[in-house]
C-alpha cells in the first residue's frame, strides 16, 4: 500500500499528490512514469512523474480529472492509500549535451514539462520555458516553473493573464527573432505537439515530444500506445515516451488517442451515478 503524503489542489480540474514510494523515488528520472491502481477493482493508469524526493521517499504526480479513475483518485485525501504504485517505467529524457533549449508545455503537459525543464536548467542549460493555458484561473506551478528556467513565458487563450495567444505563437516569435536552439521539447495535447513540430521542421531544430497521452496499459502488452516513428512501429510506454516529433505519423497517433472515448464517457457517467445515489441515500437517512 502506498500512502498519500500530500494533496494540493492546483486548479478546479488539476490536483497534485505526493505518494510515499521509496523504491520508486530512489530511481526515478525526468521523463519516466508510474502506473497506479486505487484498489483491487481499479484500472491501471499511467501518469508521468512530476517530481521526486529521494530523501523523503516520495513521488509527485499531477493529474487532471478527466475520467472515472482520476475523478475517483481525487476523492482520496492525505493519509489514504493506493493499492499499487509501480515504477519508474519508460525511458528517461536524454538531456546530455543540450546547452540551449525551448521547453513547451500545454495544459496538463506543463506538469510534465516542468521536471524536464528543471533537469536541463540544473545541468547548466539555458532554457526558454513556454507554457499555455485556456485562461488565467487554470495556470499552475508558476513559482516552480519560474525557478526551473532562464525565461518563462505564460500564454493564455483568452489573454486573461495579459499575454494572449498559443504556445506556438510565442515559439514562432523566438525562432523568427533568430533564437538558436539545440533542441525543442514539446509536451501536451497531441494537436499542440504536432503544431510545434510543423513549426520547427523548416528551421531544422531537433524536436522531442512526449507520447504519454496515448498510453493505456503502460507495459506494451495492450498495444494501445503503438506509434509509427520513421516508418517503424514503436510503443510509447516501452520505447518512449519521448520520440523525435518530426518522424511521428501524427494522423495515426491522434486517431488512436480517440479510440476509447465512448468507453471512458460511460465509465465517467457510472461514477457520477454512484455519487448521486450515495447522496440521495445519505439524505434519506438524515431525514429518517
Amino acid at each position: 500500500m502506498y500512502r498519500i503524503a500530500k494533496k494540493r489542489v492546483l486548479n478546479p480540474a488539476v490536483t497534485l499528490m505526493e505518494i510515499e514510494a521509496p523504491l520508486v523515488a530512489r530511481k526515478a528520472l525526468p521523463g519516466q512514469f508510474i502506473i497506479f491502481r486505487i484498489d483491487e477493482e481499479g484500472e491501471r493508469i499511467p501518469l508521468t512523474i512530476a517530481g521526486y524526493d529521494r530523501e523523503r521517499g516520495t513521488v509527485t504526480i499531477i493529474f487532471q480529472k478527466v475520467g472515472y479513475t482520476t475523478e475517483k483518485l481525487d476523492t482520496l485525501s492525505e493519509g489514504d492509500y493506493l493499492m499499487d504504485f509501480v515504477g519508474p517505467l519508460g525511458e528517461p529524457s536524454h538531456t546530455e549535451g543540450v546547452k540551449r533549449a525551448a521547453v513547451i508545455g500545454g495544459g496538463l503537459g506543463v506538469a510534465i514539462a516542468y521536471p524536464q525543464a528543471k533537469a536541463l536548467h540544473e545541468a547548466g542549460c539555458q532554457v526558454d520555458l513556454i507554457v499555455g493555458f485556456r485562461n488565467e484561473e487554470l495556470i499552475i506551478l508558476e513559482d516552480e516553473l519560474t525557478a526551473a528556467c532562464t525565461e518563462l513565458t505564460v500564454m493564455t487563450d483568452d489573454g486573461s493573464n495579459g499575454n494572449r495567444g498559443f504556445v506556438t505563437q510565442a515559439l514562432a516569435a523566438k525562432l523568427a527573432a533568430g533564437e538558436q536552439y539545440d533542441e525543442v521539447i514539446a509536451i501536451g495535447p497531441l494537436p499542440m505537439m504536432r503544431a510545434v513540430c510543423d513549426l520547427t521542421k523548416p528551421y531544422g531544430v531537433k524536436t522531442i515530444v512526449s507520447m504519454n497521452p496515448i498510453m493505456i496499459d503502460g507495459t506494451g502488452m495492450c498495444g494501445g500506445c503503438r506509434v509509427t516513428v520513421g516508418g517503424e512501429t514503436k510503443f510509447a510506454c516501452v520505447d518512449g515516451p519521448d520520440f523525435d516529433g518530426h518522424l511521428i505519423d501524427w494522423d495515426e497517433a491522434i486517431a488512436r488517442s480517440r479510440m476509447f472515448r465512448p468507453e471512458e464517457a460511460r465509465a465517467k457517467e457510472k461514477l457520477h451515478k454512484c455519487r448521486r445515489d450515495a447522496m440521495i441515500e445519505n439524505a434519506a437517512k438524515g431525514g429518517a
